[in-house]
């Protein structure tokens, strides 16, 4: 029997925009995040992965919350309840600061539901959190995404490498948008 029990208490915001919910990580988003994982779609975050790092991928997420008190938020469109990716506030042990970082998945590409998302995400870690500047680390060839962030008003500011790979590290601006 254990001498005590420790409790684990993971405190999501929630966001809301004009069309999506940013919510916290669920079990019933495992085949929307394990489609994403397992198809090409997530070459630029290290993929495409096998079913366990897929499922790896979707837990340390509520862990990330839990250990960095931020973390990426789910993406959920108002209108279908339909998960449409994954925007957030991201910083592995091996990356230079914290990150804004996103995952758009299959057919949610192309109406704008990034950048509103990724807006929020980044105007409550600045506004809310007190968070500064952030970066977003974007492969080269990755252009939808780096179209984004300058859509967003971030520049380019150094090159840099996520995991051996090189990738171009864009400044946000400061403030809140």
């Amino acid at each position: 029997m254990p001498s005590e029990i420790a409790t684990i208490q993971i405190e999501v915001p929630i966001l809301e925009t004009k069309r999506l919910i940013l919510r916290e990580p669920r079990n019933a988003d495992w085949e929307a995040v394990r489609a994403f994982s397992m198809s090409d779609r997530s070459r630029h975050v290290g993929g495409p992965f096998n079913e366990w790092q897929a499922w790896s991928s979707l837990v340390s997420v509520a862990g990330h919350w839990a250990i960095r008190g931020y973390g990426m938020w789910t993406v959920e469109d108002k209108a279908t309840g339909g998960v449409t990716g994954r925007i957030g506030i991201i910083n592995h042990i091996d990356w230079p600061e914290p990150e804004l970082g996103w995952q758009i998945f299959e057919g949610f590409e192309g109406k704008g539901l990034a950048y509103e998302a990724a807006m929020a995400a980044r105007n409550h870690a600045q506004g809310s959190m007190g968070m500064g500047p952030l970066i977003s680390q974007i492969a080269h060839d990755n252009t939808r995404s780096r179209r984004l962030a300058e859509r967003m008003g971030a520049v380019i500011e150094s090159e840099g490498e996520v995991r051996g790979t090189p990738c171009l590290i864009y400044r946000h601006p400061a403030g809140v948008a």
